[in-house]
């Protein structure tokens, strides 16, 4: 470990987030930037564990006392080798991921975790900075094709994973650019998308075919791409909703919140949005339907459009402040979050049931009728059940809804149906041990297989499979690392 005694000399600290009045005139990311020598500090902080905790809270099991040492010591080439041994992207996972392994950290267990995610973020920049990630060419092809479809974080890591080993490699992706949820639903203040074009173009040098704007299914057929393919990998993601079908659904000003980000992601990178499809918060009183991550990002783009207000609804209780006694450590701590987008302004509210929508005689949307909610915990310790609190009923004027209340799992239609994969109990594309599906030579990863989750666990899902379909294709094992 760089310093014996550094978590004890040394309090937690982050880079400085910019004012509020400032950051959400622009789409630019949070934080100012952080001296290194503040980082070694940080980096000093890591106890170097007989058991590093932090690995049980990240799924990629990266390195982290390693490379924390290895900040410490100055020796960022080296730390840069020990986070991409574990992590295609950990210029993603550094800015965008919740972050498990901090909730895992021994120093955390009465005081304040090491901040690995800000230091993981920075050894990455710096090995783009310094020309440390280079494409890694494979030395010899096998003469196996690959098709990767759908390129969010699953299907990168796949592509790149099996690109590396000389599998002849497509990744299609039916929208314009490669990047799934990270180019199309996590907001530019977030994730700027020169970040992800980086990495893009780093596995295009190393052989990777990418043909965007091509829906398999609808502009390629699946026996067309069985006959081209070796192997077929589905890294299509859970895109689909969760919808709120109550009466005034229908009206004009209701949508689902996905569109509204990738909306906002293409008006940032210069597209231009038809008149009849914009969706914008500008002077609008906004609601937010669902609490969680996408509900955040919702917030903190329509405080950049300019909204008048937004409200922020959830159906669940209101978390407590502190780490709850049911998630103790080294476990992900049930408590209260507040996002940056919070911070820039938003009122909320828990245990919210919308009930109707209100419309005008346009055919817009106008107000919600709600009602509060109590939760009643059950005896047999199954799930609480919820309540309505009489005579708690009240009205919020709303002129823009956005429903945030999750995924369903993979669109079925389409792909799914065609290829005839079986799906398990929750209507995700069922794998075996390998990520192979029932078909025979089709493989799954990501929020297909899985249902909606983090960033961090689609690379290791996508890089998992990778291995499975690398051993499909040589008869054998696979001669990638786990």
């Amino acid at each position: 470990m760089g310093k014996i005694t550094g978590f004890m000399e040394f309090e937690r600290e982050l880079p400085e987030k910019r004012p509020v009045a400032e950051r959400i005139k622009d789409s630019k990311e949070l934080y100012k930037d952080f001296p290194e020598s503040a980082l070694r500090i940080q980096a000093a902080r890591c106890m170097d564990c007989g058991i590093p905790f932090c690995h049980s809270g990240c799924t990629l099991c990266n390195l982290i006392p390693q490379w924390n040492d290895l900040v410490y010591r100055e020796r960022w080439e080296d730390a840069s080798q020990a986070l991409h041994r574990t992590n295609n992207f950990p210029e993603f996972t550094g800015r965008i991921c919740p972050a498990l392994c901090e909730a895992s950290c021994v120093v955390g267990i009465n005081g304040e975790a090491v901040a690995i995610r800000e230091i993981e973020k920075t050894v990455a920049e710096k090995g783009w900075q310094e020309g440390y990630i280079k494409p890694l060419k494979p030395l010899s092809l096998t003469g196996k094709r690959v098709a990767v479809i759908g390129s969010g974080p699953a299907g990168m890591a796949c592509a790149q994973q099996l690109t590396r080993v000389g599998h002849s490699v497509t990744l299609y992706e039916k929208n314009e650019s490669v990047g799934g949820l990270l180019r199309f639903g996590i907001p530019d203040f977030k994730l700027e998308k020169e970040v992800v074009e980086r990495r893009v173009n780093q596995m295009k040098e190393e052989g990777l075919t990418i043909k965007t704007g091509v829906h398999v299914g609808v502009d390629l057929s699946i026996e067309q791409l069985r006959q081209e393919s070796d192997a077929i990998v589905l890294t299509g993601g859970a895109e689909q909703p969760r919808n709120l079908p109550i009466q005034g659904r229908e009206f004009k000003g209701i949508h689902f919140a996905m569109s509204f980000l990738a909306q906002q992601n293409r008006r940032v990178a210069g597209s231009k949005i038809a008149p009849d499809e914009v969706i914008h918060a500008a002077g609008k009183r906004v609601v937010v339907i669902g609490g969680g991550d996408t509900g955040s990002d919702c917030v903190g783009t329509s405080n950049r459009h300019g909204a008048v207000s937004v409200t922020q609804l959830e159906l669940l209780p209101k978390p407590p402040r502190d780490r709850a006694d049911e998630t103790p450590w080294p476990t992900w701590p049930h408590m209260l979050r507040t996002s940056t987008s919070h911070e820039e302004g938003c009122d909320r509210m828990w245990s919210i049931l919308t009930k109707y929508f209100e419309g005008d005689e346009q055919g817009n949307v106008k107000r919600l009728h709600c009602v509060k909610l109590r939760w009643i915990e059950q005896e047999d310790g199954s799930r609480p059940q919820m309540e309505e609190i009489a005579g708690s009923e009240f009205v919020l004027e709303a002129d823009l809804v956005l429903l945030a209340m999750g995924f369903l799992g993979p669109v079925k239609t389409g792909l799914l149906d065609e290829l005839g994969v079986a799906l398990d109990a929750r209507g995700n594309v069922k794998v075996d041990h390998q990520f192979q599906t029932s078909v025979a030579g089709v493989f799954a990863a990501g929020d297909m297989a899985t249902g909606q989750s983090l960033v961090l666990k689609c690379i290791d899902s996508g890089r998992k499979a990778a291995r499975g379909v690398d051993a499909y294709l040589r008869g054998g094992e696979s001669i990638l690392e786990p």
